[in-house]
């Protein structure tokens, strides 16, 4: 039930998908489970709920939604008119739920904070996404995300059109200013990585300047370069100067 809500160009695994709404129900419900609930709902009352977008945007995280009614009543009847990576417009009905009245209410605010988070990443993703159309540039997400819902959010960057960077620090290599100024100046640290890094891990150097990317290139180890928070003039030059050798990524400041 849950793949069939995925966006078609995103996958998401089903054990991320289980383990965040566990984890969320567990912190809502707490040791007593919905007290209101139980207490002025009866046992067998049913219920049926409308999941309606109040905006107009980017649909991601219906599969959660699904998971987080079904982990307190596998019974429940769902109904989806929509899928993650829809685009839709305000008042669209999303998804239908038919239930037990309780499982329906005690779960509510855990799939509704999901899909508004995700579908607010996925949508503001696809604004910038739309604003470099036609171009060959690739809107891609950072390791500044949310705790814990590292690889919710990176999926709804895709479900948005934008593209995934590393997910952690054990799957390519970003050397910072940091990693420049410890291990003692570019060269070195490059040398250095090069020289640990497997035969399928990339290697990417952050410059804050146009001498430090020359030095890059003269050393000619790294795959990447990340040119940190410069302006759109020294980053024309620093296209200029790299010449398609290799891709370079702009962050920092970057903005509509």
């Amino acid at each position: 039930m849950a793949r069939s809500l995925l966006c078609p160009d995103a996958f998401l695994s089903p054990l991320e998908i289980d383990a965040a709404v566990s984890r969320a129900l567990a912190e809502d419900l707490g040791r007593a489970g919905d007290i209101t609930a139980t207490a002025t709902i009866p046992e067998d009352t049913p219920a049926r709920a409308i999941v309606v977008a109040r905006a107009a945007g980017v649909i991601s995280g219906l599969a959660l939604v699904a998971a987080a009614f079904a982990k307190l009543a596998p019974e429940i009847e769902i109904a989806a008119n929509a899928r993650d990576g829809s685009a839709v417009a305000a008042k669209t009905a999303l998804m239908a739920v038919a239930g037990p009245a309780r499982a329906v209410l005690s779960a509510e605010r855990v799939a509704l904070n999901l899909l508004g988070r995700l579908s607010g990443v996925a949508t503001a993703t696809h604004e910038f996404v739309r604003r470099v159309a036609g171009t060959r540039t690739r809107i891609c997400c950072t390791r500044k995300t949310t705790p814990g819902l590292r690889a919710l959010e990176k999926y709804a960057v895709r479900c948005g059109g934008g593209f995934n960077h590393r997910f952690g620090l054990d799957d390519a290599m970003l050397i910072k200013d940091n990693h420049i100024a410890v291990a003692g100046g570019i060269a070195a640290v490059l040398k250095r990585a090069r020289a640990a890094a497997g035969h399928l891990v990339k290697v990417e150097i952050e410059v804050d300047t146009l001498d430090q990317l020359r030095e890059v290139l003269e050393v000619g180890l790294a795959d990447a370069v990340l040119l940190d928070n410069m302006d759109v003039a020294t980053m024309r030059k620093a296209v200029e100067m790299v010449g398609g050798k290799f891709p370079l990524e702009a962050s920092g400041g970057i903005t509509p």
